[in-house]
């Protein structure tokens, strides 16, 4: 049986990361324009030359082009790095923190989730259903094979955060979306109980960043400015994933 140890784990899912998250980059590109994921190959926005293979490694291509085109000078913006790092690091730290063991699979899937939600959310207001379908069938997938007398537990707490911004998307449908809801239950189905730390820091996260809005735009002009919710939701995900069973221990011993 093969034994990897927590740091080999990390420098694998880390490296995984980069090359998963030169993926998402193309998911959060081409999935909310409704293009194929499969084709054609990447091509310079510029000149529209396909991108060659060695001018697509993660993050070191990018740095040795210095953000160009090798073709016709258009610059690349620096968000394509930064995706495929972020991917790395978050896959690296659920290993740090989880182990690398099968209760691992779950963080890992959950981070491959939430990264593309979160550019695709920021760039078109949206949290494309089909992402919300492969995170729910990913989730109870990796449930069954890994954990399956935790399933009641996660489809309670998916259903409860769900339900909880269903609620707030009813009473003020202009400052939440279905897509925030959706997100919400496929955030409960990964982390059962611990979804209930992800709220919270994405309640107070959202909270902070309006009145920093308001406080700098006034507050009739800074109540009308739009500000995705999904973003905030991902952030509270992954410190929930990170950090969320200690926070629920302590306050369980403390407070119940």
């Amino acid at each position: 049986m093969l034994v990897v140890t927590t740091g080999a784990g990390a420098l694998l899912a880390g490296g995984l990361g980069l090359l998963l998250g030169s993926f998402l980059n193309v998911v959060a590109y081409r999935l909310p324009r409704g293009e194929s994921l499969a084709s054609p190959a990447s091509r310079c926005p510029g000149c529209d030359t396909p991108i060659k293979p060695y001018d697509n490694v993660p993050v070191l291509s990018w740095l040795l082009l210095r953000g160009r085109c090798r073709s016709c000078g258009t610059s690349i913006a620096w968000r394509y790095p930064l995706v495929e790092l972020t991917t790395a690091v978050l896959m690296a730290l659920a290993v740090i923190v989880i182990g690398a063991n099968e209760d691992v699979w779950l963080g890992l899937a959950f981070v491959l989730i939430l990264v593309p939600v979160t550019v695709i959310d920021l760039d078109f207001r949206i949290i494309p259903n089909k992402l919300m379908i492969v995170g729910t069938v990913a989730a109870l997938a990796i449930l069954a094979l890994t954990r399956p007398d935790d399933i009641p537990e996660h489809l309670i707490a998916a259903c409860a955060a769900g339900g909880f911004l269903l609620v707030a998307a009813i009473a003020y449908p202009a400052g939440m979306g279905m897509g925030d809801v959706k997100l919400a239950f496929v955030m409960g189905l990964f982390l059962g109980r611990e979804v209930g730390v992800a709220m919270l820091v994405a309640l107070v996260a959202g909270s902070v960043v309006g009145v920093a809005i308001m406080a700098h735009k006034g507050t009739q002009e800074g109540r009308k400015t739009a500000i995705p919710f999904g973003p905030f939701l991902a952030l509270g995900g992954i410190v929930a994933l990170l950090a969320g069973d200690p926070v629920v221990d302590w306050y369980l011993r403390t407070f119940a």
